[in-house]
């Protein structure tokens, strides 16, 4: 059980926020194990050096990562005031969005399930 307040407990976990530069997406139509694959190549590198290998990644998760990966460059130089020759990635993951269900008609009457999976991908970034 937490002690004190609701309204307490919630000012205490609002009063540390988290002042890094990221960029996220929500329900990009790619599976979280493809965007993970791709993810952990970019992870930890400098940010020209991940654009560079997402440009030329032939996968379609490396497009949508990419898009991330400008806008969360983008927060940093405006929002934030930060030079993006020092940026890096130090977060960077995808989770499981909501699947959605697609049915294929087969032979003799038959329905074969398609299931469209989704993710939520997020990219964190940092100064070094």
């Amino acid at each position: 059980m937490a002690k004190g307040h609701r309204s307490q407990i919630k000012r205490e976990r609002n009063a540390n926020k988290d002042t890094r530069p990221n960029a996220k997406v929500s329900y990009a139509k790619v599976s979280a194990t493809k965007a993970k694959i791709v993810l952990d190549t970019v992870k930890g590198k400098n940010v020209r050096e991940a654009e560079a290998i997402l440009r030329y990644t032939p996968r379609n998760a490396a497009r949508v990562i990419e898009k991330v990966l400008k806008s969360a460059i983008a927060n940093a130089e405006n929002n934030l005031e930060m030079d993006p020759s020092t940026l890096y990635i130090e977060e960077a993951f995808a989770n499981q969005g909501p699947t959605m269900k697609r049915i294929r008609p087969r032979a003799q009457g038959r329905a074969y399930r398609i299931e469209k999976k989704t993710s939520h991908i997020t990219i964190i970034l940092n100064e070094r």
